[in-house]
């Protein structure tokens, strides 16, 4: 009786702060200060203050703001036209043409960026004008590049694998590792729809490019070289063993500069706006991060996470219809939650759960960002359609019209990734220590 009276107050509690547009951050602690004084004898304030500085003074967190504010560095480089360069004389010999630069475009950048946001921003400024010019539908144009802006949050380095770790206390290189196969199979499941959108709509197939030789296709490829070098230093040094994750970020950093200087494009305004993106993103994710520890531990006080993880017990449910059940809660909370917010709110009560179910962590992990993926594409808080409306002029229901293929591709990916685990866990398994 007293876990649900507790549940009661603290969803109360929690949802007249988010609806009175509270900051996040400071919605979880209002929840968690609220439970402190309701049903526990600890002081509130001290709680709060010992949790808060131990929360956030993990040294896991530092690759968080590197991570950052190496995408918001390579955000203002010539990347985007580099990598069209480079990625278009191989990419027009596929069924679909250069729509798949978009895709392959996403993956690539995605390696030296963990935010989607970023991802799409840096790809579409250059694909979008590129592929409206040959011809290329808009609506496939539109919904490929939402979809696939969505990888930036599973291939490493992904930010929001990166608060998923925090949460949990679990390695983010194992975490790192786990993203990269199905961060690939669902770059391979996007570029398959744009396979058969070729074949099933060939009316609205744009003209051939002209030719081109081996030879030049080779010289156009020179532009990828940097960035590929990039992607090797920070997923590279992790996987061999050479460096932790947050040293791989700031190689990141490091690089990044590297290449906005000889792109010539290190300005001095450029280097302050990167800083200050970099410094707003980590400020909102640290945030966010300090009140999930503070409501975790009043949560802990109050015994509703082990009271909801025995009822889960006692309900016998086996793991394929817990991950149904939380496919379906995650796709909702996404509809009114960014990713990185659904993962901190919800970790103290779903942690306990799979963990009873045996449901292996780092898999958890994996599956818990192709859920939150759909949220960045998906009204009416869906992330990614508000940066596209902003690039396209169109109006959010078109934008999630056309993204509607990429999330039942998602919802697809889940179901691959419950009947081939392997795909998520044999990478971490065999990772070098």
């Amino acid at each position: 009786m007293t876990e649900a009276y507790a549940t009661i107050v603290f969803l109360f509690v929690l949802f007249t702060l988010l609806g009175s547009s509270v900051w996040i951050g400071l919605a979880l602690m209002g929840v968690a200060w609220v439970g402190m004084e309701l049903f526990t004898t600890r002081p509130a304030g001290d709680a709060m203050i010992t949790t808060i500085w131990t929360g956030s003074s993990s040294w896991t967190l530092t690759a968080l703001p590197l991570f950052i504010w190496m995408g918001e560095i390579l955000y203002r480089t010539r990347l985007s036209q580099d990598m069209f360069r480079g990625l278009a004389p191989w990419m027009r010999f596929l069924p679909g043409g250069l729509l798949h630069t978009n895709i392959a475009g996403c993956t690539i950048f995605a390696a030296v960026s963990g935010s989607s946001a970023a991802t799409l921003t840096t790809v579409g400024k250059m694909s979008i004008p590129e592929l409206r010019k040959r011809g290329y539908p808009e609506y496939m144009i539109v919904g490929t590049l939402a979809g696939a802006a969505t990888l930036g949050l599973m291939i490493p380095p992904s930010l929001t694998l990166i608060v998923y770790g925090v949460s949990i206390n679990e390695s983010i290189i194992k975490l790192f590792m786990a993203g990269i196969i199905p961060g690939l199979v669902l770059a391979g499941l996007f570029m398959s729809y744009i396979i058969a959108w070729h074949y099933f709509r060939p009316a609205q197939r744009p003209a051939p490019e002209p030719g081109m030789s081996v030879g030049e296709m080779f010289s156009e490829s020179r532009f990828l070289i940097p960035v590929l070098m990039l992607v090797f230093a920070v997923i590279g040094s992790m996987y061999f063993g050479w460096a932790t994750a947050t040293e791989a970020a700031a190689v990141g950093v490091i690089g990044s500069l590297v290449l906005a200087a000889f792109q010539r494009s290190l300005t001095a305004s450029a280097l302050f706006e990167s800083l200050m993106g970099a410094t707003r993103t980590s400020a909102m994710i640290a945030l966010i991060l300090m009140g999930a520890a503070f409501l975790s531990l009043s949560m802990g006080f109050t015994g509703l996470p082990r009271a909801l993880a025995a009822w889960i017990d006692q309900m016998n449910l086996s793991p394929i219809t817990l991950i149904a059940a939380l496919t379906v809660f995650y796709v909702i909370l996404g509809m009114f939650l960014d990713g990185i917010s659904s993962v901190v709110l919800t970790m103290a009560i779903v942690e306990p759960m799979i963990r009873q179910a045996g449901i292996d962590v780092i898999w958890f992990g994996i599956f818990i960002v192709v859920v939150v993926e759909m949220a960045q594409v998906t009204p009416p808080i869906g992330f990614n359609l508000f940066v596209l409306q902003g690039m396209t002029r169109h109006d959010i229901g078109y934008i999630s019209k056309t993204a509607i293929p990429m999330v039942g591709l998602m919802l697809l990916m889940v179901v691959i990734l419950v009947a081939f685990p392997g795909l998520a866990t044999w990478l971490p398994d065999n990772i070098r220590q």
